[in-house]
Parts: structure tokens; sequence; C-alpha cells
């Protein structure tokens, strides 16, 4: 998993790790990170940074040393989150191009939504769309057509 990563976010991983190894053990303990919790609390924060944070703390009881992890196990998690937080982007991408929410976008969907958005597409032009994003032939484009069309953009 960490193996996706670049080396600017393992980098900015191993910064964010040091500031919660507050003794520079290599390791991060479950006090570490409630501490972090706290001041995150304390400062008002989003909401999304504590629940990475407890996120973080759960995946850890998963770990075979109970109550701490290492910086490999740190960016593995973190690795992991970011993906799955990329998909639920891609999903929520998907359904405003899938009006009718049956599971797949045709070509009058495309170009309705682009339409909506301000592009002039034309019905050649929005077919022409969707039969480069579609793999297996079918006329319209399934969510994995979609996700692996924007990986690719990515």
């Amino acid at each position: 998993m960490a193996d996706t990563l670049t080396d600017d976010q393992v980098a900015e991983f191993r910064e964010v790790f040091c500031l919660i190894d507050k003794d520079s053990d290599g390791f991060i303990s479950m006090e570490e990170l409630a501490s972090v919790i706290q001041t995150l609390d304390d400062a008002n924060p989003i909401k999304e940074d504590q629940n990475m944070m407890m996120m973080v703390i759960n995946e850890a009881d998963d770990i075979e040393r109970k109550g701490k992890i290492d910086f490999e196990d740190f960016v593995n998690i973190m690795a992991r989150k970011m993906q799955e937080n990329v998909v639920d982007e891609l999903k929520e991408a998907f359904k405003v191009f899938d009006r009718d929410q049956d599971g797949f976008i045709s070509a009058n969907e495309l170009r309705q939504v682009m339409m909506n958005m301000g592009e002039r597409l034309t019905t050649e032009e929005a077919e022409q769309m969707i039969r480069e994003a579609d793999l297996n032939g079918d006329g319209v484009v399934s969510f994995d057509e979609f996700a692996r069309m924007m990986m690719v953009a990515l």
C-alpha cells in the first residue's frame, strides 16, 4: 500500500509521525495519539481530523505490538485511508453523472451534466467520450470503468 505513495507524501507522513511521537522512541503510543486528539479537540478542529486519528488508534489495535505503531504501520494505515477517501470521492462524482441512479452513465446523462456545468457537448462528442471509457462495449460507463478512467487521469 505504501509503495503507491510519492516521496513527498512519505516525507509528509514522517513529519506528522515525528510530531506525534513525543518521546522520539520510533513508536506512536495510544497515549501520544490521545494527546494529539485532545489538542485537536481544544483547537476546535475539523471533525475529519479527529476521525482520522481515531481510525489510526483503531487500526493500531489490530497490530501485533498492542498499543504502539511504528512508522511503517503508520504509513500503511494512512495510505489505506487515503485510498478509501479517493474511492468515496469517485463514488460521489459518479453519482453526479448517473442521474437516473441505475449504476451506469449514458451519453445522454453525460451530455446533460456537462451542459448543466456550462460545457457545450454535442451528442456525438458525448457518445465518443462514453466509447472511450466503456471498456466492455455495452454503450454505458459503469462505476468501475469510471474509476479506472479517473485514476488514469490523475
